[in-house]
């Protein structure tokens, strides 16, 4: 490429955030908001109007509203918090999915085949498959909607793609908040589908009822080829793809694994992990996946652990608020931000240990508090 050519940005690259132009706020760009949001521009939403339309059923608000969740702005936020405020007796009726597998193993496959099953049983879906961020442009492609097509097309099914922004797993802390926006416009089932396999699916965990763990046959040792603290996390194992060819090492998975989670403790309190083989192309298997859901559903709502689950999902919740929080008081601070380059290139440089800069830091934090 010539050096003298401009540059120009990736098709790709996705904007953090919301910074004007509807809602309320005004907007940068007068040309663009005038061309192409005329219509949005010139209706400025209450929370209560948000509100009403989620619980009515109206997508057009629901998917507005997701928006302010998601946006980065300090109006959005506040306004965000006052439409949670007024849906959060409507909510908590859903049933909360977590969907991990290993790369390659087919879960937006499995996730719009089983997606349809449920429609077709008339049940509603709501899908949040979230897309890597790039640690380069931070953009994202934000391509589970084209490859969820026909789920896509369900009027009876919602697909929200949204950039993970760097968030451990790919999951946002907004994911939860979002969830509950579903739970009031009606949806039965609510289904998080995570980047790939990881520490971060404990993220996943903390937020979901049943947690489902997608692998495929034939990719080498079954039972090495993945971690075992994963495997602890869930509440069931699926074998994808057991069609055609595949039917036969599907079995043979779905044996070992189901004499390998007899030495593994359970995920759940008073739930044995099961083992089940499905192909997303043929739908095979899809309705026992939904048959094990629903005993999982019962059997913990009946011994209590299903309860015992969300008090304590919501306790965490509110400790890992503070925590952001603090993080982004903390590095927020002038001074911090002044201190912090210099502090880490003395660590870089073996001058000063991480231990000591740490501190260096903190006592600066401290000494600068205005509610002191």
């Amino acid at each position: 490429m010539d050096s003298h050519q401009p540059k120009t940005q990736s098709a790709l690259h996705v904007m953090p955030g919301v910074e004007g132009g509807h809602d309320g706020l005004p907007c940068q760009n007068t040309q663009t908001c005038e061309s192409k949001l005329p219509e949005i521009q010139r209706l400025s939403l209450t929370p209560q109007d948000y509100a009403e339309g989620i619980l009515s059923g109206d997508r057009t608000l629901l998917a507005r509203a997701i928006t302010l969740i998601e946006s980065n702005s300090a109006s959005h936020f506040i306004k965000a918090q006052d439409v949670i405020k007024a849906i959060l007796q409507k909510t908590g009726g859903s049933i909360r999915l977590g969907i991990t597998g290993v790369p390659g193993a087919g879960k937006s496959t499995f996730i719009e085949t089983f997606g349809t099953y449920l429609t077709g049983l008339g049940k509603k879906v709501a899908v949040m498959a979230v897309d890597p961020s790039s640690t380069v442009t931070g953009g994202s492609i934000l391509g589970d909607k084209t490859r969820m097509e026909r789920l896509a097309a369900d009027p009876r099914a919602f697909i929200r793609p949204t950039p993970s922004g760097g968030a451990l797993g790919g999951v946002a802390r907004k994911t939860r908040e979002t969830m509950l926006l579903f739970e009031a416009a009606g949806y039965d089932a609510v289904i998080v589908e995570t980047v790939g396999v990881g520490q971060s699916e404990i993220t996943v965990r903390s937020m979901v009822d049943f947690f489902l763990l997608v692998l495929v046959p034939g990719a080498g040792d079954e039972l090495q080829g993945i971690k075992k603290g994963v495997v602890e996390l869930a509440d069931a194992i699926l074998i994808n793809k057991a069609d055609g060819a595949n039917i036969v090492s599907a079995q043979t998975a779905r044996l070992e694994y189901e004499r390998a989670i007899h030495y593994i403790q359970p995920a759940t309190e008073g739930w044995q992990t099961v083992v089940l083989t499905a192909s997303s192309l043929t739908a095979e298997g899809i309705p026992q996946i939904w048959d094990s859901i629903q005993s999982f559903v019962t059997s913990t709502k009946t011994s209590g652990a299903f309860n015992r689950r969300r008090q304590t999902q919501e306790r965490d919740w509110v400790r890992a608020i503070v925590e952001d929080h603090l993080l982004d008081r903390f590095y927020a601070k002038q001074e911090i931000q002044q201190l912090l380059p210099v502090l880490d290139n003395a660590v870089m440089n073996g001058k000063m240990s991480a231990a000591i800069a740490a501190q260096k830091l903190l006592e600066t934090f401290e000494s600068n508090r205005s509610d002191k």
